[in-house]
């Protein structure tokens, strides 16, 4: 795929997946439009980019689906000085999505062998705004919080509890929420000590594992 392939797809996956069906966040738009899909799918994946659907990066795990990627960072209202903890890293597509948008992000993927490669290519992408953790995201990272917003892009059985927790004042909690087969995003907004929650897109996300997750191994991060 040339330069100028990969940017005619780009434009058209924005005009066709995003912008008709409801993103008008400019600033998302934008992101979309300069963040290279295939850079984070294996060389066999790579025609397929830009497909209206999540694609396999290994380790049984997904790459989101353009529209929720989307619209999960324009629910977070970001206007590109907040700090951003993103849930499931996976291999830094959303990342390197948020890096655009946010002033400092903080990234967590549970998985190692996804971890090292959402470093590597985020680095190599000139990403410096961004910090990657390897350990159970459902405890949060709450050595670098508040946050004004945090995504998770694996699918809950409840709204993690320490997530909600870790949120400033004023900051919203996105995260799909629900049974393995389909849930909804929800939107936990932080006004003091009092939680709103709204629910809004039915969504289906790979499992979020830890242990206010499905289940699962690995460090925690208390």
């Amino acid at each position: 795929m040339t330069p100028s392939e990969s940017f005619s797809r780009r434009d058209r996956m924005v005009t066709d997946q995003l912008e008709a069906r409801g993103i008008r966040d400019r600033k998302v738009l934008a992101a979309m439009r300069k963040v290279q899909r295939e850079f984070f799918v294996d060389e066999a994946m790579r025609e397929r980019a830009y497909d209206d659907a999540p694609l396999p990066i290994g380790s049984g795990q997904t790459i989101s689906q353009p529209y929720m990627v989307a619209r999960m960072c324009e629910l977070a209202h970001l206007e590109g000085h907040e700090r951003v903890l993103e849930i499931g890293a996976g291999s830094g597509y959303q990342t390197a999505i948020l890096a655009e948008l946010a002033g400092a992000l903080y990234a967590v993927e549970v998985r190692p062998e996804l971890g090292a490669v959402a470093r590597r290519r985020l680095s190599q992408l000139g990403c410096r705004n961004v910090e990657i953790g390897v350990f159970d995201g459902t405890y949060g990272w709450s050595e670098r919080a508040p946050y004004d917003a945090i995504i998770v892009a694996a699918g809950a059985p409840a709204i993690p509890p320490l997530l909600v927790a870790q949120l400033a004042d004023g900051g919203r909690l996105i995260v799909p929420v629900g049974p393995r087969q389909g849930q909804r995003l929800a939107i936990v907004t932080r006004r003091g000590e009092e939680f709103d929650t709204e629910w809004t897109t039915p969504c289906t996300f790979v499992d979020l594992i830890g242990k206010y997750g499905w289940g699962g191994e690995g460090p925690a991060r208390a």
